[in-house]
């Protein structure tokens, strides 16, 4: 990338909803146990809201956290960004919410949909206002209220999610190196067949035979996603760092989308990566879908894995099928 100007991540927050569901909770309301969730996901523990929680309040819970951290006003947001698959209703947009209820009234913004990917592309649509000099802040909201979509009666992917939001602030960088430098995203449409929630659409609008046919919660082939995620999240990764000179022994952390743990293993097993370059928090907070990546910067920034300087390869992959990874260089 040869922009003038880079656009680099300033600030971090997060928002887990208070109540932890443990995986022996799910085994007193579903047929599962403990042992049979971790060795399948990794996962011991998820929040989750009340039901009728919307997902603004996460978002907004994770912007003002952001605000806080960043110490400036929520008046001095440019844009924002809501990436979310379940939105507080289809109108308005969820962004629209948002600013509402911090009071960011300076703002404009919009939802973006990309499923577990829609994060990273809401990091890389809004770098751009940034290095083109459109805008000075803007931010990015991964959130999602993933227990509003999701049956009980499922088991497979009724232990996998959680509840949570994440955001990241996106500023000038002030230097060359300390900045995002390159993105990579695809999409594959034949894909959607094997993850997807068909009921609510324009396609089947709402009515009583889409609820008694249960059309409202998410369907999921598992081992199709599986396969998919393992292939294009080592595949986007390599290509992305081949292209700007690099190796996987170049990269100083890698976070990658937290869906499964057996995926997480996999890939790094593909691609060689070491227990040092790796950190994951799906353990705590489950598939919490545009919130994992956020919530996990927020949790390696606590916890000293993230500093300054360090190179970060970022990757996910989503319902779609999309897919993505981002480069950077940590600025603070």
């Amino acid at each position: 990338m040869t922009n003038k100007i880079g656009a680099c991540i300033s600030s971090v927050g997060g928002y887990a909803p208070p109540n932890i569901v443990t995986n022996h909770d799910l085994a007193e309301i579903i047929d599962t146990s403990h042992s049979w969730i971790v060795q399948r996901t990794g996962i011991v523990e998820r929040r989750i809201v009340e039901p009728g929680t919307p997902v603004s309040e996460l978002a907004s819970f994770a912007a003002m956290d952001l605000i806080r951290q960043r110490g400036i006003e929520a008046d001095q947001i440019d844009l924002i960004i809501v990436c979310t698959v379940t939105p507080d209703m289809s109108i308005p947009a969820t962004a629209c919410i948002v600013q509402e209820k911090i009071r960011a009234s300076k703002a404009w913004g919009f939802d973006l949909s990309a499923a577990c990917s829609g994060f990273l592309y809401g990091v890389n649509v809004g770098s751009k206002f940034i290095e083109t000099g459109a805008h000075k802040k803007v931010m990015v909201i991964g959130a999602d209220v993933m227990s509003s979509i999701i049956n009980v009666r499922d088991r497979a992917s009724y232990v996998l999610f959680g509840d949570g939001a994440g955001a990241v602030l996106l500023e000038p960088s002030d230097s060359y190196h300390l900045r995002i430098f390159d993105y990579l995203h695809e999409m594959d449409g034949a894909g959607g067949k094997h993850l997807y929630l068909p009921g609510g659409g324009s396609l089947r609008p709402a009515s009583h035979d889409t609820v008694d046919r249960q059309l409202h919660y998410v369907h999921q082939n598992g081992p199709q996603v599986f396969k998919f995620a393992v292939r294009k999240i080592e595949q986007l990764s390599r290509q992305i760092l081949k292209r700007n000179n690099l190796s996987v022994k170049d990269v100083d952390l890698f976070i990658v989308h937290q869906a499964n743990m057996r995926i997480i293993d996999e890939v790094a097993w593909k691609l060689g990566l070491s227990n040092d370059q790796l950190v994951t928090n799906i353990q705590k907070y489950g598939n919490t879908s545009d919130a994992t990546i956020p919530l996990l910067v927020k949790d390696a920034l606590s916890d000293g894995r993230l500093k300054k300087g360090d190179t970060v390869l970022f990757a996910a992959t989503g319902a779609g099928f999309t897919g993505g990874a981002t480069l950077a260089r940590w600025g603070y």
